[in-house]
């Protein structure tokens, strides 16, 4: 039964004005929500004059869509995979013995995969897993959100997904695209085969789709990131947004610890500690003068300004550095008088503050110092001799290891390390920049080498050894990383972490540091993220061939996208069926206030479930057993539902920050300082444009955030040794900045897309006209 929605997800209308037959039309307004006909017809004959609802995408019920859709594995497509369900069931597989086994029988490996998964068909077969909809479910079966879909929109859906990522996913296809109706692609692979008329153009059937046109019309870098050819309009694709317009990676500390160093009356004492070690790093931040910084006040309710006085403190790294080598008590008690002096007594002995509260203004020098006494003060933080200081979720994952170079620019104010498209922004002059060709670049990652050298960063990072949140966590050995706040604070109710003594990792505040917007030539001190979700860049194509000579198919897969815009669409993407969703006595959904809109709560039931069978990780659960968040549009209100308590308030404290102006960040739209607008997820380039820009392979292969051991990133690499590793041409700033532009065609590279982007904001200022 639909739930009537409290608040509305959005809220601009339209007006569609569409003809019927012979009879006259009149325009109406059609609510973003709409799941109703559009377009009401009145005075033909046929019907005595009387009105009658006429929808625009009508197609015949019971149309089969055939789905090549899913996120990136066979776990999460839209129907149950047997090895989900057995998983659940906790039955296994011995693949090993299978494998040694036939091995020594001399088989061969096309024999043992049969063997393995015949004994897999043999194990698995008649399993099942009941949901907290109290509906029970095999292998095959499609997935809550997609049975639902059937239900409420009238089509049905054959899954042919294979399991891959959205690259794949559209290479096995793109040769048969006659067999799919949807298909999961890159934007730039939709971009490209629809320019040859494989993938439908859904620019022709906006009129017919008020949902997803209002959207797009709210959004504007969202119609600019999805737009295939700026001649045409053409949208080759529905885009997919894994929430949007909110923060996305944030730093995270043992906050616990940052409170046993630095609250309380009188000095720091410790019955045992380790040195810190030659000073490497040298400082970021002024050495005399002072700083406003514009905070949140502790109690959350109001901004204030508060002045960094390195005139009457100094700089801390400087005055560490100049002391030389430090016991761990000395250096804790130097960075406490430093903040007392420096903030005038601001935070008074809950010094943590500094970092840790609502009202915190560090920046990447106090951080250092900070690490420096986390470093040296094992003892007292673990009971141990050693502890690591920054880490990375996965320290041996290419994939992971590059947020370290993204919190580096958070942390050194480097715009395009933490890019929606490659390492682009667009700058004070209006024109797209890439990091890789700018010097500052560089000498923030040598920064980080500093910290390397002085072992502030952890050793499994510097050596590509297989340690990870958890394993950090669970052993008290690591202090920080930078990362998404439900997935890595979900271990403060794992068992990991010991609560009942006070242990907590939470987000904290986004550092201060000097970022160039343009405003003042010498520069800004405020905090900014870069960190701010927008447009994926993968998406859901109609296949041409697929739907060719069929409008219920054409019809019946633009209704999908244009529901799944929908408010209630974009509820059901994102929770699941309303048996998943708490309700009140009549029916009504039970809301609470997200981001200021109200968002339905998830049942107890699926909060329960979520944890049995996910383990507390609501995109795993979502996608794996609910069906939804694959696609289209997905709000984070769910998620912030399964944040623990302290993943909750630390995230809570930015989005006040947010809220009340203190943290600054990219606009969804075209900012009046086009330093704040976001990058496109995708450039409307031509099919000559990507064959050029796919000839530039070290631009790919040396700056790659792919997962893999045979996977390298050059920026990684000079964080870890201070130049390009195997890579060469990454000696200094000015020499990795020549290598990029001149012997990796990174100059032609920027011309191509900087033209692209000036013919996509001419495209938009077009349809204002």
């Amino acid at each position: 039964m639909k739930k009537k929605l409290v608040s509305m997800l959005l809220v601009s209308c339209m007006a569609v004005t569409m003809l019927a037959g012979c009879g006259d039309t009149i325009e109406v307004p059609v609510t973003p929500d709409s799941t109703e006909p559009v377009t009401t017809v009145t005075g033909d004959e046929g019907n005595g004059g009387e009105e009658v609802a006429v929808d625009p995408l009508a197609f015949a019920a019971g149309t089969e869509l055939r789905m090549a859709t899913g996120y990136n594995s066979a776990a999460t497509g839209i129907v149950f995979d047997s090895e989900t369900i057995a998983k659940v069931n906790k039955v296994t597989v011995d693949e090993d013995a299978i494998r040694e086994q036939m091995e020594a029988d001399g088989k061969t490996e096309e024999e043992i995969a049969a063997a393995i998964e015949e004994a897999k068909q043999e194990a698995y077969s008649g399993l099942t897993i009941t949901l907290a909809d109290g509906n029970t479910y095999m292998a095959g079966d499609l997935k809550p959100t997609w049975v639902e879909v059937q239900n409420r929109l009238g089509m049905t859906f054959t899954s042919v997904y294979q399991g891959n990522s959205a690259a794949k996913e559209f290479d096995y296809w793109k040769e048969q695209l006659d067999q799919v109706d949807m298909v999961s692609g890159t934007a730039t692979k939709l971009n490209e085969f629809g320019e040859t008329g494989a993938i439908v153009n859904i620019a022709e059937y906006l009129d017919l789709m008020p949902n997803f046109r209002a959207y797009l019309e709210a959004n504007p870098i969202v119609r600019l990131s999805i737009t295939g050819n700026v001649d045409t309009g053409a949208i080759y694709f529905s885009p997919y947004f894994d929430g949007v317009d909110d923060i996305e990676r944030m730093p995270l500390m043992r906050t616990d610890w940052v409170v046993a160093l630095l609250d309380g009356e009188g000095e720091f004492t410790a019955d045992a500690c380790n040195n810190t070690k030659p000073a490497a790093y040298q400082p970021y931040m002024p050495l005399s003068g002072s700083v406003d910084i514009e905070v949140v006040s502790l109690d959350g309710t109001s901004v204030e300004t508060i002045t960094k006085n390195y005139d009457a403190a100094g700089n801390i790294v400087q005055l560490m550095n100049d002391a030389g080598t430090l016991s761990g008590v000395e250096a804790v008690n130097m960075l406490r008088n430093y903040i007392d002096v420096a903030y005038d007594g601001y935070y008074g002995t809950t010094r943590s503050n500094l970092f840790v509260g609502q009202n915190a203004a560090w920046d990447a020098d106090e951080l250092v110092a900070l690490l420096r006494c986390v470093v040296a003060n094992p003892q007292t933080l673990n009971g141990t001799d050693s502890v690591q200081g920054v880490f990375s979720r996965e320290d041996a994952n290419n994939q992971r290891r590059v947020d370290m170079f993204r919190f580096c620019g958070t942390l050194f104010g480097v715009r395009g390390l933490e890019s929606r498209q490659d390492y682009l922004y667009v700058g004070t002059d209006g024109q797209l920049h890439d990091a890789r060709q700018e010097e500052e670049t560089y000498e923030a990652l040598l920064r980080m080498y500093d910290m390397v050298k002085e072992g502030l960063i952890s050793e499994a990072f510097v050596n590509s050894q297989s340690e990870s949140t958890k394993s950090y966590l669970e052993n008290d050995n690591g202090f920080m990383h930078y990362d998404y706040n439900q997935t890595q604070t979900i271990y403060n109710e794992q068992g990991v972490l010991d609560a009942d003594a006070g242990e907590r990792y939470m987000a904290v505040m986004v550092p201060v540091a000097r970022w160039y917007d343009g405003t003042n030539a010498d520069g800004v001190y405020m905090r900014f993220t870069e960190s701010w979700r927008s447009v994926k860049t993968d998406g859901w194509g109609i296949s041409a061939a697929g739907v060719e000579g069929n409008q219920d198919k054409l019809y019946a897969a633009l209704k999908l996208i244009d529901y799944a815009y929908s408010a209630e669409g974009t509820i059901l993407m994102s929770y699941g069926p309303d048996a998943f969703i708490k309700t009140n006595s009549d029916g009504s959904y039970v809301t609470f206030s997200f981001n200021g809109v109200e968002m339905p709560e998830i049942s107890d039931a699926t909060r329960a479930e979520l944890w049995e069978k996910a383990s507390g990780n609501y995109t795993n659960y979502a996608r794996q057993f609910l069906g939804s968040t694959l696609s289209f549009m997905k709000s984070q209100a769910f998620e912030y539902q399964c944040t623990t308590a302290a993943g909750r308030e630390g995230a809570g404290y930015i989005s006040t920050a947010i809220g009340l102006g203190t943290i600054h960040h990219p606009e969804l739209g075209l900012a009046e300082n086009s330093w704040y607008t976001s990058v496109p997820a995708t450039l409307p380039t031509t099919t000559a444009d990507n064959d050029l820009i796919n000839s530039y392979t070290d631009l790919a292969t040396n700056f790659s955030s792919a997962k893999g051991d045979d996977k390298i990133n050059v920026l990684v690499n000079i964080i870890v040794s201070g130049n390009g590793g195997a890579v060469a041409g990454f000696g200094s700033p000015s020499e990795a900045v020549a290598t990029v532009a001149d012997t990796y065609n990174g100059r032609q590279y920027l011309t191509i897309l900087n033209t692209a982007w000036e013919e996509d904001q001419d495209f938009y200022a077009s349809l204002g006209n």
